[in-house]
């Protein structure tokens, strides 16, 4: 993949998070593996930082999330929550890292998780968290924290919107480790390819979110999260409501259009519709 555009985004200890764009594709790369890439304060702030930016760029269509070294993630720093040993700082922390797995759903483009190693507690809540992910044969996933006498509530949160309850309870009560193939199987990632593969198909799916009508993906990630937290009955009004909004939009007329006339669409702001438009002039 060519970029076009590649930042570091630093704090003192180094580029722990480093960010590039393709077109319409961004990648964030969690940089510190050394430590496992833990999520310390520094590292979630810089995250969020990268987030914000991301949310109000309107060239960025679809977001991969992926980590350099032999971890994904392995959640909050441990030591660094042992010497701040404050309910204060704990508190702030968990709070901080709260409100980034919300902005991960409240992004208007997809995010997908890129998995090549481990993920445990808040790491697996990211993987979870993300709309999206796609693991090498060679990630496990666990929610640990039990193993240190801490029940992983706030990844729980994340697990069981992904996973069903037993499923979910099995990895919070145990701290056990899955594979990858049974991650697929319980719902917390999409698919597990082999590690020679892992990029491609990262990027293959990347292209084609990149390749939808961004407004209508735009505004299905934000009904879907909405509509899940309802009863089925409510739910079903609100949808109704976002469909018939749907379909009233320019990108919905151009998707019927194209089908009746068996031709592909042209989304509106596209960078495909850019080009038709130049050549009408």
């Amino acid at each position: 993949m060519v970029t076009d555009d590649s930042k570091s985004l630093s704090s003192s200890e180094g580029d722990i998070l480093l960010k590039k764009t393709n077109g319409p594709l961004a990648t964030i790369t969690l940089n510190q593996p050394k430590k496992l890439n833990v999520l310390s304060s520094q590292m979630l702030s810089l995250i969020q930082d990268c987030l914000d930016d991301l949310a109000t760029d309107k060239s960025i269509r679809v977001i991969v999330l992926e980590a350099n070294g032999k971890a994904f993630c392995t959640g909050h720093d441990l030591k660094d929550m042992r010497h701040n040993y404050t309910y204060k700082y704990q508190n702030n922390l968990f709070a901080q890292c709260s409100k980034l797995m919300l902005s991960i759903h409240r992004l208007p483009q997809p995010v997908i998780a890129k998995v090549n190693g481990i993920a445990t507690a808040a790491g697996c809540q990211l993987v979870a968290t993300c709309d999206l992910a796609i693991a090498s044969t060679l990630s496990s996933f666990a929610v640990s924290g039990i193993n240190n006498g801490l029940f992983c509530t706030t990844p729980g949160v994340a697990l069981s919107r992904n996973l069903s309850r037993k499923h979910s309870m099995e990895m919070l009560l145990t701290g056990d480790f899955i594979s990858a193939e049974r991650a697929v199987e319980v719902g917390l990632i999409n698919k597990a390819v082999d590690e020679s593969v892992l990029s491609i198909s990262v990027e293959e799916l990347a292209i084609k979110l990149s390749e939808k009508s961004f407004h209508s993906l735009k505004i299905g990630k934000q009904a879907f999260y909405q509509h899940i937290e309802m009863g089925i009955s409510d739910a079903y009004k609100f949808a109704s409501t976002e469909m018939a909004n749907n379909v009233m939009d320019k990108d919905a007329a151009e998707g019927f259009d194209a089908f009746i006339n068996k031709r592909q669409p042209v989304w509106d702001q596209s960078p495909r519709k850019a080009l038709v438009d130049k050549d009408k002039t």
